[in-house]
């Protein structure tokens, strides 16, 4: 990438791809810091560093693919997860993924606000920036997000996200190991969140080529829901979201680490939202199931667990 007969052409590869450091000085958002990925292949997207090194805003060819709220990407100092009767996820909830966990997803339950406190969480930075030399060239960044209480829950979740330059994909890596002195159960959901105008009234979704339940898009006067559940099966699953004008994004897991898929969406006039959910949980199931699974994903003491997730952009 940094030779060949056209470098002379030019003074700096990153006015083609870069990873730029920028802090939000606005509003509810002050103060938030981010690293604004282009690859220079279609694809941008802002990094937040101060909510858990999640996606914020996400372009392809210019065009938003990202969901956002009214509230924009409030500085974590301003959202109480415990508010609202345990539902103050939702004062914050913006942008392309939050990672929800690490010790509970979903409703609150027993203490634990809903989705866990792990998406206001900041992150400590480790690196970042451009690996021009490397085949194929990436962009990246690493961090760390420590969840931690005395005699609760000590997690830590080492995260690595990566584009190609001159791509339309990125891969997640997450590593979440128990730094505590007891098993610790390990619950995460991955909340990707699709908008307008990627989100299309003939809007589909398709797992491993099968359609699912749809259309994904059309805003009518209903309240939100669960559109699709379902365990995946052990090996990579693909999920591809496609409306009229081909695919938006295809997404890849493996069924071996985040076992279950669900699709939910709100399709109200002002929200028209769809999120696709890979997770480790299972949805709507009994006490003693629930009982059984937070077994079977503990991880004892100095363990860890890791989480790849790939994006691709058409």
């Amino acid at each position: 990438m940094t030779g060949g007969p056209d470098r002379a052409l030019f003074g700096d590869l990153r006015q083609f791809a870069s990873v730029r450091r920028i802090t939000i000085d606005e509003g509810p958002e002050r103060g938030v810091g981010a690293l604004a990925f282009s690859t220079g292949g279609g694809l941008d997207f802002w990094l937040l560093i101060d909510r858990a090194l999640d996606i914020g805003p996400l372009w392809r060819d210019g065009r938003p693919v990202a969901w956002q709220s009214p509230a924009g990407f409030r500085h974590p100092a301003l959202v109480d997860p415990e508010g609202d009767g345990g539902f103050g996820f939702g004062r914050g909830f913006s942008g392309f993924l939050m990672t929800c966990g690490l010790d509970h997803t979903r409703a609150p339950r027993d203490g634990r606000p809903q989705h866990g406190r792990l998406p206001f969480l900041p992150a400590r930075l480790t690196a970042y920036g451009e690996s021009f030399d490397a085949d194929p060239a990436v962009l990246f960044a690493t961090g760390e997000i420590i969840q931690w209480r005395h005699d609760g829950e000590a997690l830590r979740l080492r995260r690595r996200i990566e584009a190609p330059v001159g791509g339309r994909s990125l891969t997640i890596v997450d590593e979440v190991c128990n730094i505590g002195a007891l098993p610790q159960t390990v619950d995460v959901l991955y909340h990707f969140n699709i908008g307008h105008p990627a989100l299309t009234p003939d809007t589909t979704v398709l797992l491993d080529g099968e359609a699912l339940p749809g259309p994904q898009g059309d805003p009518v006067a209903n309240a939100a829901d669960v559109a699709f559940s379902r365990p995946l099966p052990r090996h990579d699953a693909v999920c591809v979201v496609r409306n009229a004008g081909g695919p938006i994004l295809s997404l890849s897991v493996s069924g071996e680490t985040l076992p279950h898929l669900q699709l939910w969406r709100d399709r109200r006039p002002f929200a028209n939202i769809l999120a696709i959910e890979p997770c480790t949980s299972a949805r709507d199931v009994s006490d003693e199931q629930r009982t059984q699974e937070q077994e079977t994903r503990a991880i004892q003491p100095g363990a860890q667990r890791c989480f790849v997730v790939k994006i691709q952009f058409p």
